[in-house]
């Protein structure tokens, strides 16, 4: 534990997500909470890799969010030690998302994160597809917005801390829609709050998203490796 991280205060929201048998798929949206730093502390949108890697069988209310270094996390990762069990925030580019995967999958990582690498892109959700190596995964992959990449990646400079704190998934449908906490560089209609659908799942009991953020909508979604 990083001096500074004990005492650090968390609080977890549950946002929905749909969790089907086979696996989230990509016109669903996930989202998870930031809870430290503080000037951070928003919810994010991230959308599920289309025909690779896993899901998340379980919701983690504190577990940190590590940007990897190098941050293209194509080859050896040199704070490797720090990503294991943990999730790691990487960037697009360098190689393929299901590359980027097995890597923090062999660190040991949980999950990975991975933001666009343009970072004024604010609202286009790229579609992460397998590539032709036929290679498996099996942490779930997620692909965030460049600008909420940068604008984590930013704050965790200027505090001088080496992760962030996130619940993940986490579900706004028990909470009234004004507390939600969103970016404030992005904008998201509060209507598309209230186009959830609770459904069976037996270990997350998810939500099917049937509208995400307003931007988002009837954007057909990048095919990129």
């Amino acid at each position: 534990m990083v001096p500074g991280a004990a005492g650090w205060y968390f609080f977890a929201l549950w946002l929905p997500t749909c969790v089907a048998a086979h696996g989230l798929r990509i016109h669903d949206y996930l989202y998870f909470q930031v809870l430290s730093p503080g000037d951070i502390r928003y919810i994010f949108t991230a959308t599920p890799a289309k025909d690779f890697g896993g899901i998340f069988h379980t919701r983690y209310e504190q577990i940190h969010l590590v940007p990897a270094e190098p941050p293209e996390a194509c080859g050896e990762l040199s704070n490797g030690f720090f990503i294991q069990d943990q999730i790691a925030l990487v960037e697009r580019g360098g190689c393929s998302f299901l590359s980027k995967t097995r890597v923090v999958q062999e660190h040991g990582g949980r999950a990975v994160i991975i933001s666009d690498n343009a970072v004024d892109n604010d609202s286009f959700y790229v579609e992460m597809i397998q590539d032709s190596t036929q290679r498996t995964v099996d942490i779930p992959a997620l692909f965030l917005l460049g600008r909420d990449g940068y604008m984590i990646r930013r704050s965790l400079e200027q505090h001088g801390l080496p992760w962030a704190i996130i619940s993940i998934p986490v579900n706004v449908t028990s909470i009234p829609t004004f507390e939600l906490l969103q970016p404030p560089w992005t904008f998201w209609d509060s209507k598309d709050i209230s186009c959830y659908r609770k459904r069976e799942e037996p270990s997350l009991q998810g939500f099917w998203l049937e509208s995400g953020p307003k931007e988002a909508k009837g954007r057909q979604p990048e095919s990129c490796l």
